[in-house]
């Protein structure tokens, strides 16, 4: 039992270290989300430019867009928000999901960095966010034409993620309804939207 004893610190730094390794080996861009391939979630939010217009789901636009999660406080946030600008100017409809900041910051933010977003939804609890199962800004939802969600992006969104991940699936569902397809996408194409 004494000699037991000995290797006890040694056994348990073998744990923690296995631990380590596996939570180092995971990708958080393939965190699953709950809400593949389910309605985006019913609310009633303020506009970030006039708190007075409530939005609700019904606002949103009747084509695919991006549904895209974003923050002043957010650094990976500014990253993004050059690229959020050229596919808006491209023609990619964006809706933003402004997370728990506040309305003057927003609109400031948007008037220096440009405003790619059709409109800004106010998400100032962070309830919208929940609902989706944003994990944290920024996290971007490729929507279809009858607001179900097909494909989830954690991180930033840029040239790579857009070209690979993100435009195939969009440039789909702009042509073809989600079941005209479907079934003609590769397994590995879906599974990043995971």
């Amino acid at each position: 039992m004494a000699r037991l004893k000995l290797f006890l610190p040694l056994i348990i730094f073998a744990a923690l270290a296995v631990l380590f390794w596996r939570g180092l080996s995971l990708d958080p861009q393939e965190l699953p989300s709950a809400l593949l391939n389910k309605p985006v979630p019913e609310f009633s939010l303020p506009k970030v430019a006039d708190s007075e217009k409530v939005l609700r789901k019904a606002d949103l636009p009747k084509e695919p867009l991006l549904l895209n999660v974003w923050a002043t406080w957010c650094i990976s946030c500014r990253v993004e928000h050059p690229y959020l600008n050229k596919l808006a100017e491209q023609g990619v409809p964006i809706v933003g999901v402004n997370l728990k900041d506040d309305d003057t910051a927003a609109q400031k933010w948007l008037e220096k960095f440009h405003n790619p977003y059709l409109f800004s939804i106010a998400d100032r609890e962070g309830r919208l966010a929940l609902d989706l199962g944003v994990f944290g800004a920024p996290e971007t939802f490729l929507v279809d034409a009858e607001g179900t969600i097909r494909c989830k992006h954690v991180g930033v969104v840029d040239d790579r993620i857009w070209q690979t991940k993100l435009q195939p699936l969009y440039q789909k569902l702009k042509t073809q309804h989600w079941d005209e397809f479907a079934g003609e996408l590769s397994d590995s194409l879906l599974s990043r939207c995971q």
